[in-house]
């Protein structure tokens, strides 16, 4: 009768293992990976600041293209007196009710190299005088050329078309990264409901052994073979583990939270997820790395946009010291009392003008402007001289650290193993009384602590493999590109 009921309790025990074991899960980190990408708030965001860069660039663009623009001003009607000063000197004031509408079609096209700006306009304005001394008069210009242009000073436009492409394609390659953040967050949150699944699985495994062996105990110390002290340890330890998968409940409800508000998973209920035990086999070189991420990485963009910027101060500082500008205009342009008197005999129209604003003394202003932004623009070549050191110490650290990461999952999976299948020879062993609880008890939180470790080894892996991914912009699993600048 004994040892009936003792190979009944060995059933029970492994059946416990065998439903603690067996996977049932149907959510991969793939697709959770693939649902933040997708619909995440946060690849909205991403994507909205992709878009909001594109439109800033082409902005950029249209400064080089010319500008059609219409200019009108309505009919200005005036009925008023107004101050008129007389052939002698004198002044009177007139009364005038007059009217004078304006229209210009105005075509501006800048000039990048040299920072001026060529225009050619028509216009036409009317003017009447009501009253008793009522006349009319029609004037504006058929054809007017208009340059202005800036001499020794900054020109915005030329430094712009240097750095403002090399900004626009850093913000395909930040969209390109922040994508691979997304997937490595996603992959860090995948593990955290994962774990408190698998704490909770533990907690309900514990909790139904402890019960079971308390039930021994109890039978045992029936039958005098154990003491009242092995079994009040073996009720406290029913009463812990009671308390663990009340714990293990909540850790498991707060997790599921942060993962679907993360991924935008509108279900209330988020499936059993599967262990992402397939590990890919490849080799990282750190040339390779280095050389992939010099390439294809916004940062290594920016500290050329960086160097062009400071370049653009010291540029700007130098063209504030003098102010000049040269205008000229050339057109045709008439008068009359019908519009097509505008139009049949036009005069010619000739401007020009040299305007020139020379510093005589600025008690060190212009030298004190000079002087930071040259020291600014030495600063930045010691930071961004520093931030490429960075930026490679970041690489070589990433992949030495991949490899030993690979190496410690190899170990945690073996580890696991070996925790479990001690764990079922100590369960057998105290079943026929060959050990006593605590040694039960010390195999099991060994089997526990294996099973954390394994779990947390997946986790440093994958989040590793993706942070890797964002630093180089390359898979090395499927040796392909994840960004080209063509895109």
């Amino acid at each position: 009768m004994n040892k009936n009921f003792l190979c009944l309790i060995t059933l029970l025990l492994f059946s416990v293992v065998k439903g603690y074991t067996q996977q049932n899960d149907r959510l991969t980190m793939g697709q959770v990976i693939n649902m933040a990408r997708d619909q995440s708030p946060f690849s909205k965001r991403a994507e909205t600041a992709k878009e909001n860069s594109y439109w800033e660039y082409r902005r950029f663009k249209s400064d080089f293209n010319p500008q059609l623009r219409l200019v009108g001003q309505g009919p200005e009607y005036n009925n008023a007196f107004v101050r008129t000063p007389q052939p002698d000197g004198s002044i009177r004031f007139q009364p005038v009710d007059q009217i004078n509408p304006r229209l210009s079609l105005e075509l501006e096209q800048p000039l990048p190299w040299t920072g001026g700006q060529i225009s050619v306009n028509s216009n036409l304005s009317y003017f009447e005088q009501f009253g008793g001394n009522s006349s009319t008069l029609w004037r504006g210009s058929p054809f007017n050329i208009f340059l202005s242009q800036p001499l020794f000073a900054f020109n915005p436009l030329k430094w712009d078309k240097k750095t403002e492409p090399l900004r626009y394609e850093e913000s395909k390659r930040e969209y390109v990264e922040e994508v691979e953040s997304i997937s490595r967050e996603a992959a860090r949150r995948f593990f955290d409901y994962l774990d408190a699944q698998i704490n909770l699985q533990i907690a309900d495994f514990n909790l139904a052994n402890n019960d079971t062996i308390y039930r021994i105990e109890q039978g045992r110390y029936n039958i005098g073979t154990t003491s009242r002290d092995k079994l009040l340890q073996v009720e406290l330890q029913l009463l812990r583990s009671e308390q663990a998968v009340a714990q293990a409940k909540l850790d498991l409800e707060t997790s599921g939270l942060r993962l679907r508000s993360y991924i935008g998973f509108n279900d209330e209920q988020i499936p059993r997820l599967a262990l992402p035990e397939d590990i890919p086999e490849f080799e990282v070189n750190y040339g390779e790395a280095l050389d992939y991420a010099q390439r294809y990485r916004s940062d290594y963009l920016a500290f050329q946009r960086r160097k062009l910027e400071a370049e653009r101060d010291v540029a700007q500082a130098r063209g504030q010291i003098f102010e000049t500008t040269l205008t000229a205009t050339f057109g045709l342009n008439d008068s009359g009392s019908d519009a097509i008197d505008v139009y049949s005999t036009p005069q010619n129209e000739q401007r020009f003008n040299l305007g020139f604003a020379i510093p005589l003394v600025t008690w060190g202003r212009n030298e004190a402007r000079m002087k930071s932004a040259l020291a600014n623009q030495r600063l930045q070549d010691y930071t961004i001289a520093q931030d490429e050191q960075n930026f490679e110490q970041e690489i070589l650290t990433q992949v030495r650290q991949f490899e030993m990461l690979r190496t410690q999952l190899k170990i945690s999976k073996k580890s696991d193993e070996v925790a479990r299948e001690r764990y079922e020879v100590a369960q057998n062993r105290y079943l026929i009384g060959k050990i006593d609880i605590t040694n039960l008890n010390i195999a099991l939180n060994e089997k526990d602590e294996a099973k954390r470790s394994y779990i947390s080894a997946l986790r440093d892996f994958w989040t590793a493999y993706y942070q890797l991914r964002e630093l180089t912009l390359y898979d090395f699993n499927e040796k392909r590109l994840l960004y080209t600048p063509d895109e």
